[in-house]
């Protein structure tokens, strides 16, 4: 805890709260019915940090086999990145912290998630697009970073691509568990449809 203070203290910079430049409708909805409960000592840094520290859960519960119990929990962590998305803009809770790691978390999660079940149940091929698109993302991140001193913030095509892909894994793992073989083909659609939006993100975003 000492520690997490004395980083804090040290990144203000990173941490200092801004007026998100759009308040979206999904936004305005989880807000009202669902996220309006919550603290506002409860920070969406706070939950970008507890995604990041519970990605590990629904990985290994699938890496074991445990595909229905991996499939609820997977599903309750990706909530998360709407929760602290929504919470950022609507409670003008915007962090470049955030900015930086959110992403990075919803790669983490998707990119565990496509080692495990993509690999092994449709062709190889999708998983290195799927994957190598996620590379690049970070990649194109760094640079905006350390050469000009900017962050890309998520757009809509992003958030498009993100609900797809998380979509496609609830598909791949109902699958599995249901012994339905016929919703992988949903999942491949899904995912092919998610690589189509994360190029248009990526050129949206000036590459």
């Amino acid at each position: 805890m000492i520690f997490i203070k004395r980083f804090i203290a040290t990144n203000k910079p990173l941490f200092t709260f801004h007026k998100a430049e759009e308040i979206f409708l999904h936004d305005r909805f989880l807000y009202r019915f669902f996220l309006r409960v919550i603290p506002e000592s409860i920070t969406p840094n706070v939950i970008t940090t507890i995604r990041v520290a519970t990605t590990p859960i629904p990985f290994f519960l699938v890496l074991y086999g445990e595909y229905s119990i991996g499939a609820i929990v997977f599903l309750i962590v990706a909530f998360t990145d709407a929760v602290d998305g929504t919470l950022a803009r609507v409670r003008s809770q915007v962090t470049r912290f955030g900015m930086l790691f959110d992403p990075l978390a919803d790669k983490l999660l998707i990119g565990s998630m496509v080692i495990l079940l993509v690999f092994q149940n449709f062709h190889y091929l999708l998983g290195v697009a799927i994957l190598g698109i996620e590379i690049l993302f970070i990649i194109t991140a760094l640079i905006a970073k350390i050469k000009f001193n900017s962050i890309f913030s998520a757009n809509k095509w992003g958030k498009i691509k993100m609900a797809l892909q998380v979509l496609a894994i609830s598909f791949t793992l109902i699958a599995l568990v249901f012994n339905t073989p016929h919703l992988l083909t949903f999942a491949f659609w899904c995912f092919g449809f998610a690589i189509g939006f994360a190029l248009i993100s990526l050129f949206s975003n000036g590459i």
